[in-house]
């Protein structure tokens, strides 16, 4: 190239940065107090999984399963039908703090939590531990780009975050949105693509 030009300096060329779609993880709670919710929740994971790009999808109720597998498949009654038969505390109970443990642990530090977008759907109910649920929350915004909450009760008149698992996870969380209609939904998939 130099010797075409004899030697005169060319033309600079920049090269712009590629840029990625930041990874989202869905953490969906599906105890017996989100079963109103859950279902619905689980449609929109599947839609943002369908939709492409990085994203990952996980229930939390007495355990934390991925089920980003299950809801690959094209067809949504399939997919919650897979999904369903994935996870095993479907309806049970709630060990939320737990699950963030594990979720922590298995996915957190070196794994795709780091930088990421990470939307937690639970009612905050955490009845054994609430400050273990804050410490778990306080390490996960530690890692994720943004951590967003979304509480179904939070739309409902008169609601106030006062259960001591919502009240210890509330200080470590960017936006805290209402998740029970499909207005809200929209509200969430605009946070998500500004984030």
């Amino acid at each position: 190239e130099q010797v075409r030009r004899l030697g005169e300096p060319g033309p600079i060329r920049h090269r712009r940065r590629s840029s990625r779609p930041r990874r989202l993880i869905l953490l969906i709670d599906v105890s017996g107090s989100m079963g109103a919710y859950a279902d619905a929740l689980l449609r929109l994971g599947h839609r943002l999984v369908q939709a492409g790009g990085p994203v990952d999808v996980f229930t939390i109720g007495t355990r934390l399963t991925h089920i980003t597998r299950s809801l690959s498949l094209r067809d949504p009654d399939r997919a919650l039908i897979a999904a369903g038969a994935a996870v095993p505390d479907w309806s049970g109970g709630t060990r939320l703090s737990e699950g963030l443990a594990a979720f922590l642990q298995t996915w957190g530090r070196r794994g795709p939590a780091r930088g990421a977008v990470v939307v937690i759907a639970s009612d905050g109910w955490e009845r054994e531990q609430p400050e273990q649920l804050g410490e778990q929350v306080r390490r996960l915004h530690a890692l994720a780009h943004r951590l967003i909450w979304v509480n179904p009760h939070r739309g409902k008149t008169g609601y106030e975050p006062v259960q001591r698992g919502m009240a210890a996870a509330l200080p470590h969380i960017d936006d805290f949105l209402a998740g029970h209609t499909l207005g809200t939904f929209v509200e969430l998939t605009e946070v998500i693509g500004r984030a």
